[in-house]
């Protein structure tokens, strides 16, 4: 009987001893983990960089109901231009305030008349409600490229007018009027070369 009540005494010894581990242990674990949650408060996070995904901006439109000839010269009219002065000079052709310059024969005026000698031109509504929208979609690209903080430097680079398949009105007797539009924004070279040199500074701090 001395035996087994000794045996017993020793088991709950070890249980206790056990015990005190264990909660020694988790003791410890939690310091650890209270450690790790004070530097990770302590040490700031570094600041996201945004970087553009892309260095350009494209819109491509097929098959725009719009005269190729009114496409072509407002290609021109807005090529150089930044896309909030294109969208607003475009708006102002629409209000009959501003004309878009043409080159060759205007109807209802004799002979050949140069836009830039004589500052002629039209108000080519339909295609430049086209136009806007397509500058609109383009604005949202640049954003969707992350580039709004070089919004200073984007011009439009391409502006070009094509023209597509006319398919046949009705009857068969007259083709209609369908024109590829591309309008494209890049980001200058030495532009770039700042923006990924001020990258990998704030990659090295």
């Amino acid at each position: 009987m001395e035996n087994k009540d000794a045996n017993k005494h020793e088991h709950k010894e070890e249980k206790h001893e056990e015990k005190k581990e264990s909660l020694t242990d988790k003791k410890i674990i939690s310091s650890q983990a209270e450690a790790k949650d004070e530097k990770k408060k302590e040490t700031p996070k570094k600041a996201l960089l945004l970087t553009p995904k892309k260095y350009e901006a494209v819109v491509n439109a097929r098959s725009l109901p719009i005269s190729l000839k009114h496409s072509v010269a407002i290609c021109k009219f807005i090529r150089g231009k930044k896309i909030s002065q294109a969208v607003n000079d475009l708006e102002k052709v629409i209000a009959e305030n501003m004309p878009v310059p043409m080159k060759g024969e205007i109807p209802h005026r004799k002979g050949k008349i140069t836009s830039k000698a004589s500052g002629s031109g039209r108000y080519p509504k339909n295609a430049a409600k086209e136009f806007i929208k397509l500058l609109k979609s383009l604005s949202g690209n640049v954003t969707a490229n992350k580039l709004e903080d070089l919004s200073d430097d984007l011009r439009i680079k391409i502006a070009s007018a094509n023209l597509a398949s006319r398919p046949f009105g009705r009857f068969g007797s007259w083709r209609r009027k369908r024109t590829h539009v591309t309008l494209k924004i890049i980001v200058p070279k030495k532009k770039k070369h700042e923006v990924k040199s001020n990258k990998k500074q704030e990659g090295r701090k």
